[in-house]
């Protein structure tokens, strides 16, 4: 997502495998401060996202791929002030801690990773998969390459499994949004 306002750009990525994940709340929150919103989805979000709506909400594509749809926006994306990544699941932080870089999002993510950008991640995990060395790892690797991750007491804690549905309704998202901004006035983007 993007945030004109005071020169703020903030892309955010749609990562999602819950049907009724709210990303439209992540928009709308970030707009009413005055953000300007991209998002980008993986692949595999595009079946789990209102991808029409999000679009409508936002006024731009949603980008998953390398080379943009037929019919959509084929600009690159704005330079940004900071990142969202929310709601970041198991698989795609470990695929970043891991250097992977097999998708469009993951992809941007190394490259904002390597120039420094200030960039906010919102885990949405359950206890299971936290309780992973896999996962505290790169939990571990991605602070130490100075991204902000919001886990553990006080930010995001994880669910036990199978409780996902009921936890995404009072997913936290100001949090990244609060997060974002304060990044960014305190680390300006290379």
């Amino acid at each position: 997502m993007f945030r004109e306002r005071n020169g703020y750009r903030v892309p955010a990525w749609a990562r999602t495998k819950h049907r009724r994940a709210p990303v439209g709340r992540l928009v709308e929150q970030a707009q009413a401060r005055g953000w300007d919103i991209h998002l980008i989805a993986t692949p595999a979000a595009v079946d789990f996202i209102d991808v029409p709506a999000l679009q409508a909400q936002t006024g731009h594509s949603v980008r998953s791929q390398y080379r943009p749809a037929a019919g959509q926006d084929s600009r690159s994306l704005p330079h940004a002030d900071a990142v969202v990544v929310a709601p970041a699941t198991y698989n795609t932080i470990n695929k970043w801690a891991a250097g992977t870089s097999d998708t469009y999002a993951l992809g941007l993510l190394a490259e904002t990773t390597g120039l420094g950008l200030p960039t906010v991640v919102l885990p949405f995990v359950n206890t299971a998969l936290a309780a992973n060395p896999a996962f505290s790892r790169s939990v571990h690797l991605l602070r130490n390459a100075g991204v902000h991750v919001l886990f553990g007491p006080g930010q995001w804690e994880p669910h036990p499994p199978g409780t996902g549905n009921t936890r995404i309704p009072t997913y936290p998202w100001h949090l990244t949004l609060d997060a974002a901004e304060r990044l960014a006035a305190t680390n300006p983007p290379p």
